[in-house]
């Protein structure tokens, strides 16, 4: 089986979900030793944000100069990355109420008409089926249901809905909210994340 781990938050060994990730990679791998793990650090090798000229540049027709070869050939490895695992554990940041820029990249290289989804007369279908994803995320502020600030969340919510729209339902949901309110309901949060992750299902 193949697992493909992403981190997404800038603040490196500061990382609420960098830490909350890592402990379900490390579940994962401990219950089933021979998962293979393909590791990609969003924010410390970002990919280049999308272009009119690199959809431009998926055309067999044209004609590419070198940085626009590099660019169409991380996305298509980005997409095989993603294609050929078997669960993806994605760690979360929400920043200003959504993913990071980071985050946002990756998405756009693995929504890709006719790899991921196809339009058909009745609409979008999506031709992802049978991956599990398990999203790792923190937030500083308390955006869960109820809150005052729950519509503001856009990181969880969105993921989702781009996750469903390819075809991954329902996926596995860790979250250390209110990291920011304080040392205390920081660490409390944390041992309750990392407890999820501990009783995770093996893969």
């Amino acid at each position: 089986m193949n697992l493909l781990h992403l981190d997404s938050s800038i603040l490196g060994g500061n990382s609420v979900s960098r830490t909350i990730s890592k402990a379900v990679v490390e579940r994962l791998t401990h219950e089933t030793p021979d998962l293979q793990v393909t590791y990609r650090d969003l924010a410390a090798d970002p990919i280049p944000h999308l272009t009119g000229a690199y959809l431009a540049g998926q055309s067999a027709d044209v004609q590419h100069d070198q940085a626009m070869q590099e660019n169409l050939a991380l996305g298509g490895k980005v997409l095989e990355e993603f294609l050929a695992a078997d669960i993806v554990v994605i760690g979360v940041a929400l920043y200003n109420f959504t993913v990071p820029s980071q985050l946002k990249t990756w998405i756009d290289r693995v929504l890709v008409a006719g790899k991921t989804f196809h339009y058909t007369p009745k609409g979008a279908e999506g031709l992802v089926h049978g991956k599990r994803v398990i999203l790792a995320i923190a937030r500083g502020g308390i955006y869960s249901a109820g809150s005052p600030h729950a519509a503001f969340e856009h990181a969880e919510s969105y993921l989702r809905a781009a996750l469903g729209f390819i075809g991954v339902r329902d996926p596995e949901v860790i979250v250390a909210e209110g990291i920011a309110l304080g040392p205390e309901n920081r660490e409390k949060v944390m041992h309750a994340a990392l407890d999820q992750a501990a009783a995770l299902k093996a893969a």
